[in-house]
């Protein structure tokens, strides 16, 4: 469902709360939501429910820490593109779906097509992975890897 900016502008600070609590602890039930917010748990679901079915509150998920689960090495990488037309990035885009390496990738614009956040056990992994997988995907033209030294800010949505 489309959130129309309309709608945004009705959120309340109750509703912000929510996030925010909700942010922090997806597994918050309703009765411990409404005693953070201030508000009795009849009024917090339904805020709940409109925020669910509005879009703002897409699902609910655990985060998952990767190197607890040993893939310690994280590489951005860019893609450029032979062709930028539909079926060129229909194909790029069905490859990388069938990538587990690849946990997040975004269409671009600028100088190149593609930006993916890569995970892999050690270099050598990452290594397989680009020589053996993604410069094999026809159309790739152009391929940049970018190493982090570390994280410093972790966030997920920008709250109001």
């Amino acid at each position: 469902m489309v959130l129309l900016m309309a709608e945004i502008a009705q959120l309340d600070s109750f509703d912000t709360q929510i996030l925010r609590a909700l942010r922090g602890d997806g597994r918050l039930s309703v009765q411990n939501l409404s005693e953070l917010i201030g508000l009795s748990p009849t009024p917090t679901a339904r805020r709940l429910k409109r925020l669910e079915e509005t879009g703002v509150i897409r699902g609910y998920s655990a985060l998952i820490d990767e190197v607890a689960l040993g893939y310690t090495v994280t590489v951005f990488v860019s893609v450029q593109l032979d062709r930028q037309v539909d079926d060129a990035l229909a194909r790029f885009e069905a490859a990388v779906e069938a990538f587990p390496e690849v946990v997040d990738c975004w269409l671009m614009t600028g100088n190149r097509d593609y930006m993916m956040r890569v995970v892999t056990s050690d270099l050598k992994e990452f290594e397989h992975f680009l020589v053996r997988q993604l410069t094999k995907v026809p159309g790739v033209s152009t391929i940049e890897s970018s190493i982090p030294l570390r994280r410093v800010k972790d966030g997920q949505a920008r709250m109001l």
